[in-house]
């Protein structure tokens, strides 16, 4: 019917079928109907709904929840794996920094110490960050899906991929700050215990939704993969380890103060170092006057540093969500 009806097959016959069936009966009947279905009957009103989903933000939010929660649950590839790789990477860098965190007589005992916690930071926060984008990537495609059919909006499903990682999160950095708080030595006692966790795990958490946000504010997973890559590189630099911040170039050292690597570091090593008092042997400088010189370390702001670096997850979170919402990627 096609190659009958082709516009060249018109030019051979030298007839418009569509000019036949415009002048035909059906297709005046088919008209009159048009207009007949185009005007509402007498005393009828418009269709009306109050809100656009049939059910509450709320209902919405449970939903969402409970949808990532089976998602989580029935991948292992992705929850199992990263565990498994939590303790791994635990026992790997407790053997390799073993014991060093008691020891701190020495200025190289402190950078020894400090440098096992950079390392860990980024070493586990870049897995984080990079393994958990594949999995966003993909619930993606399928929210553009159950966003289109209207089955829930976009703020509830990133409430609900935010949420599932807090449990799992928290999970794997309790087994990691157990096993290389113990093995690195550093010294137990209940608050610097507590101080560690509380650091490694919104570290951790800041650098998923880290990973999660660069594939909401990109078209696929790849183009994130390579953005994330250059501001990894950018965090390290900024750190405070390869370069202290007192030492930092004055019109760059205001990045120093919004890398959020550099917040980790700075709690950790104030909360373990900060309050100690003994002079190291090779200088005969306080350790914490020591740490206050030579990298901007004070004990006395770890609670400033604690609420920006559980502000760091939580400004992440936030802008995955508005980058759901505002950004659409997928065209049909």
């Amino acid at each position: 019917m096609l190659e009958v009806t082709s516009q060249a097959q018109e030019d051979i016959l030298g007839v418009s079928f569509a000019e036949v069936y415009k002048n035909s009966d059906l297709y005046q009947r088919n008209q009159s109907v048009i207009r007949d279905i185009s005007r509402a009957p007498a005393g009828s009103k418009d269709l009306y709904f109050p809100t656009q989903y049939s059910q509450s933000s709320i209902t919405q939010c449970m939903a969402c929840l409970w949808k990532q929660h089976l998602s989580y649950w029935r991948n292992p590839q992705y929850t199992v794996v990263r565990f498994f790789f939590s303790l791994v990477v635990a026992l790997m860098f407790g053997t390799i920094f073993w014991q060093l965190g008691g020891k701190r007589s020495r200025t190289q005992d402190l950078f020894n110490a400090m440098g096992s916690m950079y390392a860990a930071v980024l070493f586990m926060g870049i897995s984080y960050s990079s393994s958990v984008q594949p999995v966003v990537a993909v619930e993606r495609t399928v929210f553009y899906r159950e966003r289109a059919a209207g089955m829930y909006s976009a703020l509830p499903y990133a409430f609900g991929q935010v949420v599932v990682e807090l449990p799992y999160v928290l999970v794997q950095s309790l087994a990691y700050g157990v096993i290389v708080y113990a093995m690195i030595g550093f010294q137990w006692d209940v608050k610097k215990f507590c101080w560690y966790l509380y650091f490694m795990y919104f570290t951790l958490l800041y650098f998923t939704y880290y990973g999660m946000l660069a594939v909401g504010l990109t078209p696929s997973y790849n183009i994130a993969s390579i953005v994330s890559s250059f501001f990894y590189g950018v965090w390290n630099l900024f750190s405070g380890f390869v370069i202290s911040r007192p030492t930092m170039p004055v019109w760059w050292r205001w990045y120093s103060w919004v890398c959020p690597v550099s917040w980790t570091l700075y709690g950790l090593v104030a909360s373990q170092f900060g309050d100690l008092t003994e002079p190291l042997q090779d200088s005969g400088v306080p350790i914490n006057a020591f740490l206050k010189s030579f990298f901007g370390f004070e004990h006395d702001f770890l609670g400033v540093v604690a609420v920006v670096t559980a502000g760091f997850a939580v400004l992440f979170a936030v802008a995955f969500g508005l980058s759901i919402k505002v950004l659409n990627f997928q065209r049909r």
